[in-house]
């Protein structure tokens, strides 16, 4: 595949193009020549940014998704694939002429460029790009019925990005990150290794042009040290499947270095540089049989260490998307590799995905494919997809099993409420405990690689807010969020009537009434977010009640007043109440910036996190309460644990860039070592950010951080 592509970028005549088409496809049928006439009249005179004919684009297209499928049909929709997007011809047209399965590939193709038209921001704008493109993702997934058609589009953008130099330095980003978020992960899902490490790696050197550098040049002056130790590893390897009853025609051993952007990625979940990424080496030990790949596996735990924890049969217990291997990571005297055990089968499918079953079945289109709904992701939001692309795509997985014997593939770090999410969404919001393993446990416990867990739960929801930070999987991270956010909406509204009937000194229920007349109940649970629409309601009941000229005016008056502004212990009140003091109830731990309610009781406001589940059953029985809101810039307490290097001037270089950050240093601690004896500093700090996951996003952007703690409970003065 490496030389394939390689050949396809540097063509740039139509001739070229379509010698390397007939070289996939020798005995064309008659339609493709007619798909290729059609294309080449249609697309007459256009030439791309680069110069060359346009028609070597969709040729080149055309001899990718031959290269990755046998079917014709996608070969001739490949073809075609700009046609009506950019030429007079229409699908009624090519649907006489080609059939309507081609047609209807077509019509998914330009269906898919109205959609990122629709969808993603213009290229000079100033939004994040991230944002619209998940957004074209999920549009993208849910609206194209026809698997083959995003296998077409990822060949289509597979030929972009191997041709993006034409292009400016700012437009070349944003298409690789619009590829890294949108393409790669539906290759990923698709389970087409080919394009998706391609896909990655062009991105990887667009988006990170220095960190590409890095790993390509320390990857470029090894080579033959790492390609010495691969052949090495391989022939110790073939001996000993030699030496007990393998025919040497009977397997083959392919040896690889990992591609660039896997790597990258396992730098910076371990915190490490590439000297210390312990397996840069992979092996493939592709059997015919699958139970001689249990045989491979024996001698390879029998004549090498096998680091346990790195172990993984897939063939047991396979993907969601079919995928069967036995990984194993083995200790050897040239250093730690990766074997990967298959058979053919095995391999046609973990390097073709999807697209195996026309390339090597005929063209099948009873693929099941219910596991594709794993890339609807619900939220758009920058740092939701960051915790996505964390969790879901480029993390090390486990699985575990239901008592029943079913099993789940989640990521390593995964708790059982990860488990309870992943078996249905109402499991993991009703869920308070599990069994692992028979033992009981909290729902936070980390599961393990083969656990088996069962999940005991209420016949009610149960909110789980504070754990978002440490579940793993986006399904659980999106259920909690949505059940938090109807929550804190829920209790502003009923904070909203009972904050009303304190300031009148009326019940909580004719307040209800009151405003329900006044139509303002779709927007009341502004009332205890922001002051003016608290005045503004004010305003509106006295003007109501003074209208009417009803009893209830008049003993509103009796002991009404007008609410002022005070401003006690950090906390900004509005109310007409005597407030002589401040308390935090111990029964909850709202840091500074948090969302807060503020009860009245005995001339004292007592402040709860608006989260607290004894604040909100205090709400629900009416209990007088006020406004309020934190006030002025208080600074923030936080402890950083970054990863460090141990070289000359890095101290002085790391308090350099803490101050630019415009973080105050209290204390660091340094030489902290973990178990892998991976170097770290702990660092407490003070900073006017009061919310953690921004002050986290800057951080990140120059460190290596490996955790933020907020050491600021207001409570705790």
């Amino acid at each position: 595949m490496e030389a394939f592509l390689n050949k396809a970028k540097h063509i740039q005549t139509v001739e070229e193009a379509k010698a390397l088409l007939w070289n996939e496809i020798p005995s064309p049928a008659p339609e493709t020549l007619e798909a290729l006439a059609l294309s080449l009249d249609a697309h007459e005179g256009q030439t791309r940014k680069s110069g060359e004919p346009y028609i070597v684009h969709p040729i080149l297209v055309a001899a990718i998704t031959a290269k990755i499928s046998n079917d014709e049909t996608m070969v001739q929709a490949a073809l075609l694939h700009d046609v009506v997007e950019d030429t007079s011809f229409t699908i009624e047209e090519l649907a006489v002429l080609f059939g309507d399965d081609v047609a209807h590939m077509v019509e998914g193709l330009t269906k898919i460029v109205e959609i990122r038209d629709g969808e993603l921001v213009a290229s000079g704008s100033d939004e994040r790009l991230i944002n619209s493109a998940l957004s074209f993702r999920k549009m993208l997934v849910a609206s194209i019925k026809d698997v083959r058609v995003l296998v077409i589009k990822l060949c289509d953008r597979l030929h972009n990005m191997l041709t993006l130099e034409a292009l400016h330095r700012e437009k070349q980003k944003r298409i690789a990150e619009e590829t890294l978020v949108v393409y790669a992960p539906i290759a990923h899902r698709l389970g087409i290794s080919r394009l998706k490490n391609h896909l990655e790696d062009l991105s990887f050197k667009y988006i990170y042009p220095d960190d590409y550098a890095q790993i390509d040049e320390y990857i470029q002056s090894n080579v033959q040290n790492l390609q010495f130790k691969l052949n090495t590893f391989i022939q110790k390897v073939k001996r000993a499947m030699v030496q007990n009853g393998f025919d040497e025609d009977e397997f083959e051993i392919l040896g690889r270095v990992k591609h660039y952007y896997s790597i990258y990625m396992k730098m910076h979940r371990k915190g490490v540089g590439i000297e210390e990424v312990l397996d840069l080496l992979a092996i493939r030990i592709i059997v015919h049989e699958p139970i001689e790949c249990y045989k491979v596996l024996g001698l390879m735990h029998l004549g090498f260490t096998p680091l346990i924890s790195r172990f993984k049969d897939y063939i047991a217990v396979p993907k969601e998307n079919g995928y069967k291997t036995i990984h194993t990571t083995l200790f050897s005297e040239d250093g730690i590799l990766e074997a990967q055990i298959r058979t053919q089968e095995m391999h046609q499918l973990a390097e073709y995905g999807v697209a195996a079953h026309w390339k090597y079945k005929g063209g099948s289109n009873s693929v099941n494919l219910n596991w594709l709904e794993s890339l609807h992701y619900q939220n758009d939001s920058i740092e939701e997809f960051y915790e996505l692309a964390k969790s879901d795509l480029f993390s090390e997985d486990i699985t575990v099993f239901s008592p029943k014997g079913d099993y789940y593939t989640l990521p390593k770090g995964s708790t059982a409420l990860d488990f309870a999410y992943a078996i249905h969404s109402e499991v993991g919001s009703n869920a308070i405990d599990a069994l692992v393993n028979k033992h009981n446990v909290s729902l936070l416990t980390v599961l393990k690689n083969g656990d088996i867990v069962k999940i005991v739960k209420d016949d009610k929801p149960h909110l789980h807010c504070s754990w978002l930070d440490t579940v793993k999987t986006s399904k659980a991270k999106d259920g909690i969020r949505s059940a938090c956010r109807a929550r804190i909406k829920e209790t502003d509204t009923l904070s909203a009537y009972n904050i009303l009937a304190t300031l009148f000194n009326q019940k909580s229920e004719d307040v209800q009434t009151l405003i329900e007349k006044l139509d303002l109940q779709d927007t009341l649970y502004k009332l205890p977010l922001k002051l003016d629409y608290f005045k503004e309601v004010i305003h509106q009941v006295a003007e109501y009640m003074g209208a009417k000229e009803v009893r209830f005016w008049e003993l509103l008056k009796k002991g009404y007043k007008q609410p002022k502004s005070k401003e006690l212990d950090h906390l900004h009140f509005f109310t007409n109440k005597t407030l002589d003091g401040v308390e935090f109830d111990y029964c909850c731990h709202p840091k500074v910036g948090d969302q807060i309610v503020a009860f009245y009781k005995g001339s004292k406001a007592i402040i709860h996190h608006k989260l607290c589940k004894h604040a909100y059953a205090k709400i629900l029985e009416h209990e007088e309460m006020l406004y309020v809101s934190w006030s002025g810039s208080k600074l923030s307490r936080y402890r950083l644990t970054i990863s460090l290097q141990n070289k000359k001037g890095i101290l002085a270089d790391l308090l350099a860039k803490l101050s630019e950050l415009n973080l105050n240093i209290l204390s660091i601690e340094l030489g902290i070592r973990n178990s892998e004896q991976a170097e770290f500093c702990q660092i407490e700090v003070e900073s006017t950010e009061s919310k953690k996951q921004k002050l986290e996003e800057r951080i990140l952007q120059t460190f290596k951080l490996i955790e933020i703690i907020s050491l600021d409970d207001a409570y705790n003065k």
